[in-house]
């Protein structure tokens, strides 16, 4: 029987279901090589040959292929239909050939399909290739680029730039777009303007809406009326004037529908829609296809299959009535920079099943379903046609005029099915249908209301909105912007609030190193036409071997640039570069680097253990002013003046409120060289800093409070604030890390829960927990692991995690229960297992039998620290 390799188990098991018997289904697993996390893996010296080897946890995969093709000789590549699935075929045949499990006369094939069902497989082994070499020489040179930059940058940034974690070659470029757009915001200055709204009546007495266009004669522009004073005037000139219609001009109006999604529109729709991440939608995207539901959900194309096209017509013409079909089928094409649309758009695989028929138990795949399914009959359906009517509304003497707007909608068309979301709110002043107007016809004022504006600042990129941004300057491609946006939150160099990026003190000052030194590698032009390049390899227009010489002998010459920086030269430079943004011109005149505190010391930019920034005093620790990262005035100090608020005495001490780096907080006495650090005590959110007294603040200073020994066993309880609130402890020590805590309901229960109350809450804890040893909580069950038991879902003290007979593999940071997949648990366990074997191997007893003494051998020199990959491209 034939081997047919696919990447994933979920995906081998329907394909072996469409094959039947007369073939050998097995999965990958992804990549089976990479370059080892080391320096010299690209040999920039050698003409860049690179050093693959294959990963512990992939070996018993090659070994499973290996053994299948002994008893038949016949392989056949069914990797996905990208450059990736191009390049784990090509390492799949080059590790097997490596291990002579391919010879001379062993037939190999490359077969793809755009979506797992028996007619797309079925077709495919039809027509059987090769491994394209110039898809995988494309791979190869963003792999070695993605290398170079990784290992060769991310050094100097932990050299120069105390805190930072690493670089990446299109990473660093994303998070300059979130960087920018954030200082844009903070130094933006809102513009006063206001517009006048009119509430008419016609002859007839039917109300609309009007706004003010014209006044004096002159068309107005949108900060003609600056300020309240001429808001007023402008409402003058209104009532003491009668109003007639001057004209009435009604016009036919079509909306066409959104073309199919590509990969970046449905990560953008879908988290416009749903809040979904980048990384959860194509996480669930995957499972979809994996499920022959819709068609490979990694590309950059917008067409259609013909017979898709048909097919959805006949589905609307079924559905909905042959007036919603166009006359001829629509054709899409994409404006997108670098788009290769070497693929199908992403759709429903069979368009006369809707969401109820595909009979998806998931709750939130059949919500990405229902879109993707719901956009792709809309792309073919008729256009919405409505009519649109503007009427003017003026002064005998022209010095005044009004406009009024609306539409009526005549024919609804593709918005029956759907209707495209928005990124941010649009004010649509067409929404409305006006009454019945005649030229010349007077109009009844009602009121005349003035409103003030201000103009807004540019909006904090969302996940969407910022593959939408990347997108359009050609940076990345469909299978990279997941992993490049979850990348660069994962390093803390941006965290997301409500949907929205910002980015942290981390991600500032990398970028701020990088714009100065290495301005050229996070350019968006250069990065674009990097990308532009790879594609001309793919093409076959150019050799890949001739990007990376150009690209590795003046990037090399960067680098070498800044081997001599000392770290205060660094600091220096950045405190250069940000001035006009950390220390614009104040409104007195005065150097707005000048101390506020002592009015001797020098502002400047000052780094912390934790890789965060912040502005601080040149005469530290004598004056210990200090402000956030960022312009001035963009804190909020809560009251407390920068030299801090001395609340009272107590026993003979000071008792102090700072606003310190990480919040503000309660202090006894002050610092000296003999106590450099005092009891100090945070304040909790729920108290506004300013409202804080001395009792208060002597409240806080007490913590933590013993309320005495458990009845039980005689170990103190205390109780206490801590990073999630109030709560109890059972232990010898608050600093204990065993013992049980216990969550108060309220901070006011810290200074009065008694034993008793304490005793009881304890004992709650324990039982709510099942006793030490309670088993833990199923919270999913997955397929078997391919070498026998089950693999289940978990929920246990320290968060959810993935079981496997003795293995606990933890669930990554920022990835919920639902979003793993099979193929990531079977990852997770292998990267877990070889752990777990080394760690028994240790305990294993010596042998008897004692071996013969080796000479001496030369110690190895110690490995470089390994930089993270940039995931330029990434199979999730």
């Amino acid at each position: 029987m034939p081997v047919v390799v696919v990447e994933s188990p979920a995906k081998a098991k329907t394909i072996n279901k469409y094959l039947g018997n007369d073939y050998t289904v097995l999965a990958s697993y992804g990549h089976v090589r990479d370059l080892p996390p080391k320096d010299g893996s690209v040999d920039t010296e050698n003409d860049f040959e690179m050093l693959w080897e294959i990963a512990s946890d992939s070996k018993k995969h090659v070994k499973a292929i290996t053994d299948a093709l002994k008893d038949d000789p016949e392989l056949i590549l069914a990797t996905d239909p990208d450059r990736e699935g191009e390049a784990i075929s090509w390492h799949l045949q080059e590790a097997l050939t490596k291990r002579k499990a391919i010879k001379k006369d062993t037939p190999v094939s490359r077969v793809v399909f755009n979506a797992i069902t028996k007619t797309a497989v079925t077709e495919a082994m039809k027509n059987p290739r090769q491994v394209d070499m110039e898809l995988v020489e494309a791979y190869l040179a963003r792999r070695a680029l993605d290398y170079l930059v990784g290992f060769k940058l991310s050094p100097v940034l932990w050299r120069k730039l105390p805190g930072s974690r690493s670089a990446g070659r299109v990473q660093s470029v994303c998070l300059r777009l979130i960087v920018e757009r954030e200082m844009e915001i903070e130094v933006f200055n809102a513009q006063e303007y206001w517009s006048v709204k009119t509430m008419l009546a016609s002859p007839r007495g039917q109300e609309f809406e009007a706004r003010l266009t014209v006044l004096g004669g002159k068309k107005l522009d949108k900060f003609d009326i600056g300020n309240e004073t001429a808001a007023e005037l402008a409402v003058q000139a209104i009532n003491s004037r009668d109003v007639t219609v001057k004209s009435v001009e009604a016009k036919p109006a079509n909306r066409n529908p959104s073309a199919p999604f590509m990969t970046s529109t449905l990560q953008q729709e879908a988290s416009r829609k749903f809040g979904m991440g980048a990384r959860q939608t194509m996480s669930l995207a995957q499972r979809l296809y994996e499920a022959g539901l819709i068609t490979y959900m990694r590309t950059d194309g917008i067409d259609m299959a013909p017979e898709a096209v048909h097919a959805a017509r006949d589905a609307i013409k079924s559905k909905y009535g042959g007036e919603y079909v166009p006359d001829s089928p629509r054709m899409y094409k994409n404006k997108a920079k670098n788009a290769q649309e070497a693929h199908e758009c992403i759709r429903p695989t069979e368009l006369d099943k809707d969401t109820a028929a595909a009979k998806i138990v998931d709750a939130d795949q059949r919500k990405l379903y229902d879109l993707i399914y719901k956009r792709t009959i809309a792309s073919q359906m008729a256009a919405a046609r409505m009519e649109r009517t503007t009427a003017d509304i003026a002064s005998a003497d022209g010095q005044v005029e009004l406009r009024a707007t609306g539409q009526v909608m005549l024919f609804d068309g593709f918005l029956k099915v759907y209707e495209e979301g928005r990124d941010d709110a649009v004010v649509d002043d067409d929404d409305k249908r006006l009454p019945q107007l005649s030229e010349g016809e007077a109009i009844n004022k009602k009121s005349v209301t003035p409103e003030q504006h201000f103009t807004q600042p540019p909006p904090r990129y969302t996940e969407a909105t910022l593959v939408k941004r990347m997108e359009e300057l050609g940076i990345g491609r469909p299978s990279t912007y997941a992993s490049i946006v979850t990348t660069i939150q994962d390093r803390d160099y941006v965290r997301k609030e409500k949907n929205r990026l910002y980015p942290e003190d981390k991600g500032r000052l990398v970028i701020a190193f990088l714009s100065n030194y290495f301005r050229r590698y996070v350019g968006y032009d250069f990065t674009a036409d990097l990308e532009s390049q790879l594609d001309d390899v793919s093409a076959g227009e150019r050799e890949y071997k001739d990007v990376l010489d150009r690209f590795w002998r003046d990037f090399s010459a960067a680098i070498a640039e800044t081997a001599d920086l000392r770290i205060t030269e660094v600091l220096d430079k950045i405190n250069e570069v940000l001035e006009p943004h950390l220390f614009p011109p104040n409104a007195e005149g005065t150097d707005p680097r000048l101390c506020p505190n002592c009015g001797a010391g020098r502002l400047s930019m000052r780094t912390a253990r934790s890789g965060g920034a912040f502005i601080g005093c040149s005469n530290y620790p004598e004056c210990r002013y200090t402000r956030a990262f960022g312009p001035p005035g963009q804190e909020d100090t809560g009251g407390i003046p920068p030299e801090g608020k001395l609340l009272g005495q107590d026993a003979g001490d000071n008792i102090y409120v700072f606003k310190g780096r990480f919040g503000p907080y309660a202090q006894r006495g002050e610092v000296t060289e003999e106590n450099k650090k005092p009891p100090r005590q945070s304040i909790p959110k729920e108290w506004p800093p300013a409202d804080v007294e001395l009792e208060t603040a002597l409240k806080l200073l007490s913590l933590p409070r013993q309320i005495g020994p458990h009845p039980e066993d005689g170990v103190m309880v205390w109780s206490n604030i801590g990073r999630y609130g109030p709560y109890i402890k059972h232990a010898e020590s608050t600093s204990d890390r065993g013992g049980t805590n216990a969550n108060l309901e309220s901070l006011d229960e810290v200074f009065t829960v008694g034993m008793n109350r304490a005793v009881q809450l304890l004992a709650e804890k324990v039982a709510s927990r099942g006793g030490r040893g309670a088993p833990a909580k199923t919270l999913r069950a997955l397929d078997d692991h391919p070498d026998g038991g089950p693999i289940n879902i978990m929920d246990g003290k320290y968060g959810p995690y993935i079981k496997w007979e003795k293995v606990n593999a933890t669930i990554p940071k920022g990835t919920e229960p639902d979003d793993v997949t099979q193929e990531m648990a079977l990852e997770l366990i292998a990267a877990k297992a070889p752990k777990k074997r080394k760690a028994a191997a240790k305990k294993k007893p010596a042998a008897k039998k004692k071996a013969p003494a080796k000479k001496a051998t030369a110690k190895k020199p110690e490995a470089k620290k390994a930089a993270p990959k940039d995931d330029g491209d990434v199979v999730e």
